[in-house]
């Protein structure tokens, strides 16, 4: 078959619009593809294939599964919905697209049970010290805390709602600051507005602390794990983020800091305006688009923006990431404990999922590049 038709076809069949002859014909020579010893295709031709499945599957592929009625799916469908969930595995590169192993029914077989994905839960920590359970209650008022009271809405968003006096209670110096925490779980993410009108998002396994009421000239908070956040502006007062050893102060701006103690560096993203980060030793500024990797020094480089707030958006993505890394980010959201028989695979994955699947889906699509898993209830061996 000539590049030009194949290419042409492939479209069409992503696209649902390929006719029963045209499946048959494309099913027949991936078929011969799969089972041939040696590609047909020229490597110019493979590394078009890649990049056409890269841009064409990924983007359609996850909508039409979604809106698809159950039907009988081939071989061929369901190669192309994996790779439209995984995407390409740098590891394997353009041979896992032409000629896939298919999962043995063994493999398939260990992965008996399954874990949901994560979902909106926190506890939410009180100047007291009493909790709340903020996905069991109820809408409307939760509590009261000095001036400021904190209300559910609806869609399970947290506010702290200022009263008219919090300014002159907090700013006299007469009171001292009460603070709440919110702390997600593993399997938990949560989505907050502090009391100056930042939003904040919260992954997995992380929290933030902070006052009830911004008083005096900075608007201090403290976190820890993965946060995102949309810092209102307010060039009087600066906004910073303790995490670890580092700080960031801010005046108004998006970004977003990950610092998992089980991650080796803290690494802050900048979508917009600027950052300084220091860390009692080095201090860098950030512009929009750039990255900070935090360890013994802080290194500034270009930002991949998607991937790191895609979870924000509903996305699990990582890129050039060993196994460990990739089972790391599926304890915390799925919350699963992961173990590990003989040496984990050295090999790096780039790809994506969405964090509404369930883990099974990930793990079946994981199978097809020789890594085997046995899951009992929550917890996760790999092979």
């Amino acid at each position: 078959m000539e590049k030009p038709i194949f290419f042409e076809l492939i479209d069409k069949y992503i696209a649902g619009k390929a006719t029963a002859q045209e499946q048959s014909l494309l099913e027949e020579y991936y078929k011969r593809l799969s089972e041939d010893t040696s590609s047909s295709l020229s490597s110019e031709q493979e590394q078009a294939l890649q990049q056409l499945m890269l841009q064409n599957i990924r983007l359609k592929m996850n909508e039409a599964i979604s809106t698809t009625p159950v039907r009988h799916i081939s071989y061929f469908t369901r190669y192309i919905a994996a790779a439209a969930v995984i995407l390409a595995f740098l590891s394997i590169g353009t041979y896992f697209y032409l000629k896939p192993t298919r999962p043995t029914a063994a493999q398939l077989s260990a992965i008996k049970s399954d874990v949901a994905p994560g979902t909106n839960k926190a506890i939410l920590t009180l100047a007291n010290g009493s909790q709340i359970t903020l996905n069991n209650a109820q809408n409307g008022n939760l509590a009261q805390q000095g001036a400021t009271t904190i209300h559910k809405a609806g869609s399970g968003l947290i506010s702290y709602l200022i009263g008219d006096n919090s300014n002159q209670q907090t700013e006299t110096g007469n009171k001292t600051p009460e603070y709440n925490t919110i702390t997600t779980p593993r399997g938990g993410e949560y989505k907050i507005i502090l009391p100056d009108g930042t939003q904040v998002w919260l992954n997995a396994a992380s929290s933030i602390r902070f006052p009830v009421a911004f008083s005096g000239n900075e608007r201090n908070v403290e976190t820890t794990g993965e946060v995102y956040f949309e810092v209102t502006k307010d060039k009087h007062k600066p906004f910073t983020v303790t995490t670890g050893k580092q700080t960031i102060t801010v005046l108004g701006t998006h970004f977003n800091v990950m610092a998992y103690p089980e991650e080796a560096h803290i690494v802050t993203t900048l979508l917009e305006g600027s950052v300084e980060i220091t860390d009692g030793t080095n201090t860098k500024f950030l512009r929009p688009h750039q990255q900070a990797i935090s360890g013994e020094d802080i290194i500034v480089t270009d930002a991949n923006e998607d991937e790191a707030v895609n979870w924000k958006n509903g996305i699990t993505s990582f890129s050039d990431a060993d196994i460990k890394t990739i089972m790391r980010m599926v304890s915390r959201w799925y919350d699963v404990d992961v173990e590990y028989q003989g040496q984990p695979s050295s090999r790096l994955f780039t790809g994506s999922i969405s964090r509404k699947s369930n883990l099974s889906e990930l793990l079946r699509i994981l199978t097809l590049t020789h890594i085997r898993f046995t899951l009992e209830g929550k917890r996760l061996i790999v092979k």
